[in-house]
C-alpha cells in the first residue's frame, strides 16, 4: 500500500508519550558544571569595570569570566545558510559577552560553578559598574537625527533599507475620481514560548569540542561556534537530540559558542547552560514588532490603481536575522493583490530592546495583519463586500513572480474561500450581523494568505540524505533537516518507503538526532522547508538505493533489470507481477554473499532551485462586549492549500498549533518594556498572557490538495502558514461587529477601550473629568 497520504502514527509517538525520548537535559551527565549568565541592568551604555572578587569566594564557584576576558571577535547568530559570497553573509555585530551594553539583559559576564545554587549566588555577587547612555525603544524615534547610536557602523540605527518600485505610483494617483485609504498598523513584540527552554552543554573529546544543544540548525551552529571562537569548524562537533519545540527561536545560535568557550577554557570539562524561562523572553529572541503605513488608491468599483507601503521593523539590539524578516513581509504586498503601480520601503532599525529573530511565519504574520486589515478598511471606505472584493483583486491563476519564479498554478484562493465560507455560513452571518445594535454584538471576518516554501533564491537551499539497508530489508534514514516536534521524521519515513517500494513506513528507521560528525549536511528546520526541500534528497537517494537493489536482484534472478521492480517490500517481475524474493532475503544474501558481499547504501545531496506558493484563508467569528471592551472568539476555520498531504493527521495538527499561536498574537500576547528604564515588565508565564486551551473554541482545519508540480511529492509549505491569517481575521470580525477599525495588536481590553472611546461607543470617565 502507499504510505504517502495516510494518517499513520508518528514514528516518535510512543517514546515521547512514555518519556523514553531523550532531550538535551536528559543526556547531560549530572557532574556537569553549571553556567549562569550575568545580564546587564541598564538598557544602553558601557561596562566600565566588573568586580568578581566576591563571586569567586563563594564555595563551589569554579570560574568567573567577563566581557573583558572573551575573544574580540564579532560574529553573526542568524541561522541562515552561509555563503562564500560576502553579500550573502549575516551581520556580525556581537561577541560572547559584550562591553557595549545595548539592551536591558545583555550578556556581560558568566559564572561557572559546581551546582545551580553556587552559580546563582556567584552571579548575584558579581558587581558591574556602567557608564550609562541614553536609550531608544521606538524604531521610528531611533531613525531620527540625534537619537542614541546603538551600532556606530549604522547611521540613524538603520540596519538596512530596501524598496520596491512597480510602474509609476506618482503618475497613477493623478487619475480623477480615485479614493485614497491611508492607514497605520502596529504589531507587538511576542516570544515563542516553546515547552523546552533553550539548553546546551559542551565538553572536550579527543582534542575537539562537543556541543549538545536544543537547536534547529546543528550544522549552522557548528560553523558559528568556529567563527565566534576563531577555531577550525572541523574541531567542533554539534549534536542535536530530541527538541521540545523551537518556532524559530532555536534557528539562532544562542549560547552554544559561550558554552564551548567555557569548556575549552576549563580544559574540556563538561559545562551546561540551561536558560530560565524569564531569560528566554529577554536574552533569546522575540518576534519583530513591525509598524506599517499602507496607502491604497482605489476606483469606486474596487479596482486598485496604486498602492504604497512603508514598513518599520524593530530589530532590537543585535542583527540576528535582521532585514530578511521585514523584506519578506514587504515582498508579500505586491503579490497578494497585484497592482500595476506599487511603491514600497522597508526599514530594519536597531533599538535598545530584546533581540528580534526568526519566529513562525517570518514577517508574514505581521504583513498579513497590515495587508488584510487594510483590505477590510478599503471595503469599509467604499461600501464593498469583503469577500467579493478579495475574489476580484487577489492573486490570479497564472500569476508569476519574477524574482522567486513562483507561479500560481491553481485557483487555490477561491477554492480555500469556498470551503471556509461554507463551513462558517459566512454570507448569512455577515448580512445578519450588519443589523445589530446594543452592547453585545457578533462579527465575522475574513483574511487570506500566501507563503513561500523555503528560501531559494534569496539564499542557498540544500538537502542531503543517507540510506542504509539492513539485513531484513528495512532501512536507516538520515537527513540534516531536523525534527523539532512537528512530525517531520514521520513524513520522511513515509516518503522514503514510497520511493523505494517498502510496504510499511515503520520499516524506515529515521535517525532523529542529528550529529554533525555523522549526519549528512543539511540546513535544519526553518522556512517551512523540511518536507519540500528534504523531499528532493529523499526521492533522489531512494532511487539510487532502489537501483542498487534491482541490480543485485537481476544478478540473483537472471531477470533483466528493466523488468524488475520493488513493491510491498518484494522484488517482483513487472511482466506478470510475480514475487521473486523478498527485500529482506535479497539484503541478507547480498550482505553475506561469499562471492560478492556488499552493504547496500546510498547517499546524495540535492541543491534545490525551486520555490512554491502555499495559499490559505481564515474566517473568524467573535462576540464583542462593548462596555467591557472584551472580544471573545467563538468560531474559527483555517483552510490551506499546501499541496499533497503526506500525513493528513500531522497536517491538521500543524494547523491547530498555528491557529493557537495566531489567537494569542491577536488577543493577548505582548512583551512590555518600561519606557523609563527599558526593562522587560512581564517576562514570565504569569504576566505574559499566553493563549491556552481554555481561550480556544473548536479549531477547524480543512485542506485543498493541489499537487505542487515543482515537488517530487507534490508538497509545499504548511508549518508556518497557519499562524499568519488568524489575527487579521479576528480583527476584521471585530470591525464588522462594531464598525470600529483597530490598528494595533493585541486586540486586548486596553486597545479596544482606546478605540471604542475614540469612536464614541463608550464614554471615557477620565476624559470627562478632565484627568
Amino acid at each position: 500500500m502507499a504510505n504517502v497520504g495516510k494518517s499513520v502514527r508518528r514514528v516518535d509517538a510512543f517514546d515521547k508519550v512514555t518519556g523514553r525520548a531523550k532531550y538535551t537535559d536528559d543526556l547531560c551527565d549530572k557532574s556537569a558544571l553549571i553556567i549562569v549568565v550575568v545580564h546587564s541592568t541598564i538598557a544602553h551604555g558601557y561596562v566600565k569595570a566588573i568586580d568578581v572578587s566576591e563571586a569567586k569566594k563563594i564555595p563551589g564557584v569554579i570560574d568567573v569570566i567577563t566581557c573583558f576576558d572573551v575573544p574580540e571577535i564579532d560574529f553573526p547568530t542568524a541561522g541562515h545558510p552561509w555563503s562564500t559570497d560576502p553579500r550573502h553573509q549575516d551581520v556580525a555585530d556581537r561577541r560572547l559577552l559584550n562591553r557595549h551594553v545595548r539592551y536591558y539583559g545583555d550578556d556581560v559576564a558568566a559564572v561557572v560553578a559546581e551546582d545551580e545554587v553556587a552559580a546563582a549566588q556567584g552571579a548575584r555577587a558579581v558587581k558591574v559598574e556602567y557608564e550609562e547612555l541614553p536609550f531608544v525603544l521606538d524604531p521610528q524615534a531611533a531613525m531620527q537625527d540625534g537619537a542614541p547610536l546603538i551600532h556606530k557602523e549604522f547611521p540613524n540605527n538603520i540596519l538596512k533599507h530596501t524598496n520596491i518600485n512597480i510602474g509609476n505610483y506618482e503618475e497613477a494617483i493623478k487619475e480623477p475620481g480615485l479614493i485614497c485609504i491611508d492607514k497605520w498598523y502596529d504589531t507587538p513584540v511576542v516570544q515563542h514560548c516553546h515547552i523546552e527552554n533553550f539548553i546546551t552543554y559542551a565538553y572536550g573529546e579527543n582534542g575537539r569540542t562537543v556541543v549538545v544543544s536544543s537547536t534547529q540548525i546543528p550544522h549552522i551552529v557548528r560553523r558559528t561556534i568556529g567563527h565566534a571562537l576563531g577555531i577550525p569548524w572541523g574541531s567542533v562537533r554539534v549534536v542535536k537530540p530530541y527538541i521540545g519545540g523551537g518556532f524559530g527561536n532555536k534557528q539562532d545560535t544562542l549560547y552554544e559558542p559561550l558554552a564551548a568557550y567555557l569548556s575549552i577554557r576549563l580544559g574540556g570539562r563538561l559545562v551546561k547552560l540551561d536558560v530560565p524561562r524569564e531569560d528566554t523572553f529577554v536574552s533569546n529572541r522575540v518576534r519583530h514588532a513591525i509598524r506599517f503605513h499602507v496607502v491604497s488608491w482605489v476606483r469606486p468599483d474596487g479596482s486598485y490603481v496604486a498602492r504604497k507601503i512603508e514598513c518599520f521593523s524593530d530589530q532590537g539590539a543585535y542583527a540576528s536575522h535582521g532585514h530578511s524578516i521585514v523584506a519578506k513581509g514587504m515582498g508579500a504586498f505586491p503579490q497578494m493583490y497585484p497592482c500595476p503601480n506599487v511603491q514600497g520601503d522597508a526599514y530594519t532599525i536597531y533599538t535598545n530592546k530584546s533581540v528580534a529573530g526568526a519566529m513562525r511565519g517570518y514577517g508574514i504574520p505581521q504583513a498579513m495583519f497590515a495587508v488584510e486589515s487594510h483590505t477590510d478598511d478599503v471595503c469599509k471606505a467604499l461600501g464593498l463586500d469583503p469577500e467579493s472584493f478579495r475574489r476580484k483583486n487577489i492573486m490570479p491563476v497564472g500569476y508569476k513572480d519574477n524574482f522567486s519564479k513562483n507561479e500560481n498554478y491553481f485557483d487555490s484562493f477561491n477554492q480555500c474561500l469556498d470551503k471556509a465560507i461554507a463551513y462558517m455560513d459566512y454570507r448569512r452571518k455577515a448580512e445578519e450581523y450588519k443589523k445589530q445594535s446594543g452592547p453585545i454584538r457578533k462579527g465575522i471576518g475574513i483574511s487570506c494568505l500566501w507563503y513561500n516554501t523555503g528560501v531559494w533564491p534569496i539564499a542557498l537551499e540544500h538537502s542531503s540524505c543517507r540510506m542504509v539497508m539492513n539485513e531484513d530489508g528495512s532501512i536507516q534514514l538520515q537527513v540534516g533537516e531536523t525534527e523539532i516536534g512537528q512530525g517531520a521524521d514521520t513524513a520522511y519515513a513515509q516518503m522514503a518507503a514510497d520511493v523505494i517500494g517498502i510496504r510499511d513506513y515503520e520499516d524506515v528507521h529515521v535517525v532523529s538526532c542529528q550529529d554533525t560528525d555523522v549526519t549528512p549536511f543539511g540546513l535544519g528546520a526553518y522556512a517551512s522547508r523540511q518536507t519540500y526541500a528534504c523531499g528532493f534528497a529523499i526521492c533522489q537517494t531512494g532511487r539510487i538505493l532502489k537501483a542498487k537493489v534491482l541490480k543485485h536482484a537481476s544478478a540473483l534472478t537472471r531477470v533483466d533489470i528493466a523488468d524488475l521492480d520493488v513493491e510491498e517490500s518484494n522484488i517482483i517481475r513487472k511482466t506478470d507481477k510475480r514475487i521473486l524474493m523478498s527485500l529482506g532475503d535479497l539484503a541478507t544474501e547480498v550482505l553475506y554473499s561469499l562471492e560478492n558481499s556488499e552493504h547496500i547504501t546510498a547517499e546524495s545531496s540535492y541543491q534545490i532551485k525551486n520555490n512554491a506558493y502555499s495559499f490559505g484563508c481564515c474566517i473568524a467569528e467573535v462576540e464583542v462586549d462593548i462596555p467591557m471592551c472584551r472580544a471573545q472568539l467563538v468560531k474559527i476555520i483555517n483552510v490551506h492549500d499546501c499541496g499533497r498531504l503526506i500525513n493528513p493527521a500531522l497536517a491538521e495538527a500543524q494547523v491547530h498549533g498555528g491557529m493557537s499561536m495566531g489567537i494569542g498574537y491577536a488577543l493577548s500576547e505582548q512583551l512590555l518594556f518600561d519606557p523609563k528604564t527599558g526593562k522587560p515588565l512581564n517576562n514570565n508565564l504569569l504576566d505574559y498572557k499566553l493563549s491556552t486551551f481554555v481561550d480556544h473554541p473548536h479549531l477547524e482545519a480543512q485542506f485543498v490538495e493541489n499537487f505542487e508540480p515543482t515537488s517530487p511529492y507534490g508538497v509545499k509549505a504548511l508549518g508556518e502558514p497557519p499562524a499568519t491569517p488568524v489575527a487579521p481575521a479576528i480583527r476584521n470580525a471585530i470591525l464588522n461587529a462594531t464598525g470600529v477599525a483597530i490598528d494595533k495588536l493585541p486586540l486586548n481590553p486596553h486597545i479596544l477601550f482606546r478605540r471604542f472611546s475614540e469612536e464614541g461607543l463608550i464614554q471615557d470617565p477620565w476624559k470627562e473629568e478632565g484627568k
